[in-house]
């Protein structure tokens, strides 16, 4: 007789003729790498060292080669000027290729003795060039290539910074001592002045030797003390008695006229969009008749140079002279004293110092 299936009967049935699965193993996880914050810190370090110090070989070799190429081949004509200038853009391009890929190179090498050459080696590099070239090349070096990128604007400044140090060449070296020494007793007004209206010093010192040489005094065409003060817009005289915390302003006291004559130059300065030759020439005329802004609207002119035609000798050269004596006071504070500018290499290190007020 056959017996009922049951429900339990006929699942282990089932399960007996279902083959035998072994329980799956779980597989073991994969580890997955990690820096450490400090070796991440390390890596970045010699990552950002080694960035900007080939940046810095990569930028001289373009200031170096495209500088002198534009020096070296100045001028307009196709096959003797503009053709050997592209072609020394192409040879930089190539040159600075051929520089990636040995470094390349040389980096994966250091990378297998130990990470912290790359850095160092960078470091190295960029400290042999720099004794290679020297100072005086790389300034070189840089003018020219600011003449290649500043266009007229650059050829003008260089142009009018010559014309200074032509103007300082020329002076007196035994005046100009005996001036330095005079100016003595008035520095220290001249200096509270400067820092007050945020003027460099040595420029008003430029200002009073021009004005005065520095022997205060009463002049016939109305000139007052110091810096020859005569008509002076209204706002500068309030601005100065507010400076100076005073309502009433003399003029034969010379840290007013120090006073007067900084927030003077500021005033015109600002006037002239901080053009520092227009600003001084708009210091010397004043606001008569309308001023220099006068002048510049009735010509059509718009800087120093081209107005220079205009004007009468005098007003023309007063820029000059200023930033000259100016430059003679800077030579004498840096130096102790006044260098020969035909001398030696004193050229070289008096345009390297620069012309105060000057970029």
């Amino acid at each position: 007789m056959n017996k009922p299936v049951t429900p339990t009967t006929k699942a282990r049935n089932n399960a007996d003729s279902l083959p035998n699965r072994n329980p799956r193993k779980k597989s073991p996880k994969k580890q997955v790498a990690t820096i450490s914050p400090q070796n991440f810190r390390q890596k970045f370090l010699f990552l950002t060292i080694e960035t900007l110090f080939l940046a810095i070989i990569v930028t001289y070799g373009i200031v170096v080669v495209l500088g002198n190429a534009a020096n070296g081949f100045s001028g307009t004509s196709f096959l003797g000027n503009l053709l050997p200038f592209a072609a020394g853009v192409m040879a930089l391009i190539v040159a600075s290729t051929l520089f990636l890929v040995v470094w390349w190179k040389l980096r994966r090498y250091l990378n297998n003795h130990s990470a912290v050459l790359i850095p160092i080696t960078a470091i190295i590099l960029v400290l042999v060039i720099a004794l290679i070239s020297g100072q005086d090349m790389l300034n070189q070096s840089i003018g020219q290539f600011r003449t290649l990128v500043g266009g007229k604007e650059e050829a003008s400044r260089v142009t009018l910074n010559h014309q200074v140090f032509a103007a300082y060449r020329r002076y007196n070296s035994i005046n100009l001592n005996k001036m330095m020494q005079r100016s003595e007793p008035y520095n220290a007004a001249i200096a509270e002045a400067a820092t007050e209206f945020d003027i460099d010093q040595n420029l008003l010192q430029g200002i009073a030797a021009t004005e005065s040489s520095f022997m205060p005094r009463e002049s016939r065409d109305g000139g007052h003390g110091l810096f020859q003060i005569t008509a002076i817009p209204k706002s500068v005289l309030e601005e100065a008695k507010e400076h100076l915390k005073t309502d009433q302003l003399s003029l034969s006291d010379h840290r007013h006229n120090a006073f007067i004559a900084a927030v003077t130059l500021k005033h015109y300065l600002a006037e002239m969009k901080n053009d520092m030759f227009l600003g001084l020439l708009a210091y010397n005329i004043g606001p008569a008749n309308g001023g220099l802004r006068f002048i510049m609207k009735k010509y059509g002119v718009t800087d120093f140079i081209t107005i220079q035609p205009y004007l009468q000798l005098l007003p023309r050269d007063y820029p000059i002279r200023v930033l000259s004596y100016a430059l003679a006071f800077r030579l004498w504070q840096k130096q102790g004293k006044l260098l020969a500018y035909e001398q030696g290499n004193n050229a070289m290190q008096i345009q390297r110092l620069g012309v105060p007020g000057l970029p």
